[in-house]
């Protein structure tokens, strides 16, 4: 393997937060949180997390083009929490924009867990957390759970539609190939060329997490659901869009555990689904490549073939 693809991914943050600035900002707002510890807790293309005082995790953007979802968590997330079978995080505390830092950022109560990335479970030892997973996108996609939101834009990076996203998955997967992190596969490239074949998505919508992968879906120690995190991406989407994580994070049993609990899915639907986890998987595939994170590399890569298996 020759490593990663040369940040052809566009990862380069357009601002990052040192521990020693969130503890300034944070401490500066938030007067009961001044001196608490300060760690980094996760990054991502998008946010810089921090875990502090042990207790609340603050989440700075990284760029400004994610703005106005994280108006949309502070805004949204304290109302779907409550309705919802599996914890979110809740944006009690809002930051506001000043001179150390020009945008809005928020805290939440810390939720534990480990990503499904990071949690080496095998796919057989998938299947709670699959069952738990079906559940929460029942009451997510629930027709009730739309008043609550509010005004969302409607699929606003056309995830539904394969006719955009197969060909940036195209791009992606050429590569990874390119780079020898990849082979390519004859099952992916039918898959992508199936999904081309439909039009676009015009039934209904639901309350959708819009970027629903293997890193925003955090695992106890006993290996069931634990939270749904990261929710910049919320929506109005056709439900395939969060049922992608059917194809690209479950296999065999867990994912007709998770699809049992979360009820009847039509053939499109389910195309829509997988054609959005192959563009999903690849571009974790190359941020990983990227940034050198082998463990979220190889969940990535198990999830591209996850898709096309059974």
């Amino acid at each position: 393997m020759n490593g990663g693809t040369g940040n052809a991914g566009g990862w380069e943050p357009e601002y990052t937060v040192s521990v020693a600035q969130a503890a300034e900002l944070v401490g500066g707002q938030f007067a009961h949180l001044r001196g608490a510890s300060v760690e980094v807790l996760a990054t991502g293309w998008d946010n810089t997390v921090f875990l502090v005082g042990g207790e609340w995790v603050f989440r700075f953007p990284r760029r400004a083009v994610i703005l106005p979802g994280v108006r949309r968590e502070i805004a949204v997330l304290p109302r779907l929490a409550p309705a919802l079978p599996l914890p979110i995080p809740v944006p009690e505390l809002a930051g506001r924009p000043c001179g150390a830092f020009p945008w809005p950022f928020w805290g939440a109560r810390h939720l534990p867990g480990c990503e499904l990335a990071e949690s080496g479970l095998a796919d057989d030892d998938r299947v709670a957390a699959a069952d738990g997973l079906g559940a929460f996108l029942r009451a997510l996609h629930a027709p009730g759970m739309v008043p609550l939101a509010g005004a969302l834009p409607r699929d606003p990076m056309s995830r539904a539609e394969p006719s955009a996203r197969s060909p940036l998955a195209r791009e992606r997967l050429a590569r990874l190939a390119r780079a020898d992190v990849w082979r390519p596969d004859a099952a992916v490239d039918s898959l992508l060329r199936e999904g081309e074949r439909l039009g676009p998505h015009t039934g209904a919508v639901a309350v959708s997490h819009g970027d629903l992968h293997i890193r925003h879906l955090l695992v106890d120690g006993d290996a069931r659901a634990a939270a749904v995190i990261d929710w910049g991406d919320l929506s109005l989407a056709d439900p395939s869009v969060d049922l992608s994580l059917a194809y690209g994070g479950f296999a065999g049993a867990a994912r007709t555990a998770l699809l049992s609990a979360y009820g009847p899915v039509g053939a499109e639907t389910e195309l829509r689904a997988r054609v959005l986890a192959v563009f999903l998987c690849a571009a974790l595939a190359e941020y990983a490549a990227d940034t050198g994170r082998e463990r979220l590399l190889a969940e990535a890569l198990t999830g591209i073939a996850r898709v096309v298996g059974d």
